[in-house]
């Protein structure tokens, strides 16, 4: 099948089909027309051009090669060939991340960075620290620089930064992570946050706890904690039991990159201890993210609750400690999401294709924070 490809392409070039400089059908439009996978595609073109036939663009496409192997134009790309990615002949992405730790993000980097050189691309990044000022200063410079691309984890807040959203509408090749824009077409690269959510309490309830706290940020529009807080309802919907919102606590700041200081963290834990305190039938907490089952476990221990003994904690992400989990979690496909979003935005680069939004599964996985309901409580 690639050799037929190789010779279909090669003959609408010498009849002049495609002429130098035209841009040739990509790897995904060539698969589609030929119902072959991606990898057929490529080797068609890996021929093509080692024959001479055509010049690849990293991130932009293939086109017709004229004397010397050069292309005469580059198909209306529109933008300043000292800043595009044709031009340098390698592309470049640029990461707008708030922050990245053991809990989360590290692992995401190591994807995105891992495709980047799969691509023979670069990734250069910028943390914003959840300081939407930052944000919007670190995607202006970007665009500066030239960058042919970006993946953004959005900074939290009620309003996306203004410079997303003109990003989006003016169709730049930008992919998000765990957030979307409701209503703008735009690349998103997320968990399926309803459904791990949903799964975890789950897991809580087949223990037999039927008083569990929730324990989380104020969502403030933030899809990723909005949609865990869905799935958490739906759970207790499913199962017929009611949901308890006198156990919710949904202004944990501590956590967040902009607040992230030792009295803003002993503020927070007090606030969980009198929670248990005044509650004294929870059983069980989830929490939206790591850093705040930390929190909800030393509020535990100043009360003297064994965890998983007493009080059992439920969280999102937990990295492995000397072979075990600290806590048991939902794991998110970090790796994954780092390589699906590069992908994603060379094939809006290459295709300038309809932006996609792709979930990914998160995985259940066993710590030691979990356990049968204590029947004292």
């Amino acid at each position: 099948m690639y050799e037929r490809i190789f010779a279909a392409l090669r003959d609408d070039i010498r009849s002049g089909k495609y002429g130098i400089g035209d841009r040739v059908p990509s790897e995904k439009e060539l698969a589609d027309e030929y119902n072959v996978s991606r990898i057929t595609s490529k080797k068609a073109l890996e021929w093509l051009s080692a024959d001479g036939w055509i010049v690849r663009r990293p991130g932009r496409g293939s086109f017709v090669a004229g004397p010397a192997g050069q292309t005469a134009s580059l198909a209306g790309d529109g933008r300043a060939l000292s800043k595009s990615g044709a031009a340098r002949g390698k592309l470049l992405i640029g990461l707008i991340i708030n922050d990245f730790s053991e809990g989360f993000g590290t692992r995401l980097v190591h994807g995105l960075e891992e495709t980047s050189r799969e691509r023979d691309s670069y990734l250069i990044v910028r943390r914003s620290l959840g300081d939407p000022a930052c944000e919007e200063e670190a995607i202006k410079g970007m665009l500066e620089i030239g960058v042919d691309g970006l993946v953004i984890l959005p900074a939290h807040g009620e309003f996306f930064n203004a410079e997303i959203l003109k990003l989006a509408i003016g169709k730049f090749p930008l992919v998000m992570i765990d957030r979307y824009l409701t209503g703008i077409p735009a690349g998103v690269v997320c968990t399926d946050n309803m459904a791990g959510a949903k799964r975890g309490v789950e897991h809580l309830f087949d223990l037999g706890h039927r008083h569990i706290g929730l324990l989380a940020p104020p969502p403030d529009h933030t899809t990723s904690v909005e949609d865990r807080i869905d799935g958490f309802v739906k759970a207790h919907a499913e199962r017929g039991i009611p949901v308890d919102r006198e156990l919710w606590m949904k202004d944990i700041l501590s956590t967040m990159p902009s607040a992230f200081t030792a009295e803003n963290r002993e503020r927070d834990i007090l606030k969980i201890k009198r929670l248990l305190q005044s509650r004294p039938r929870i059983t069980a907490l989830f929490a939206i993210e790591y850093n705040i089952a930390l929190l909800a476990r030393e509020a535990a221990s100043r009360l003297g609750l064994a965890v998983p003994g007493d009080l059992s904690v439920i969280c999102y992400d937990c990295p492995e400690m000397n072979g075990t989990y600290p806590f048991t979690h939902l794991r998110q496909q970090e790796e994954e999401m780092g390589r699906t979003a590069f992908e994603q935005v060379i094939d809006l680069l290459e295709d300038g294709g309809t932006p996609n939004r792709t979930l990914l599964e998160a995985q259940l996985v066993q710590g030691n924070s979990t356990a049968l309901a204590p029947v004292h409580r």
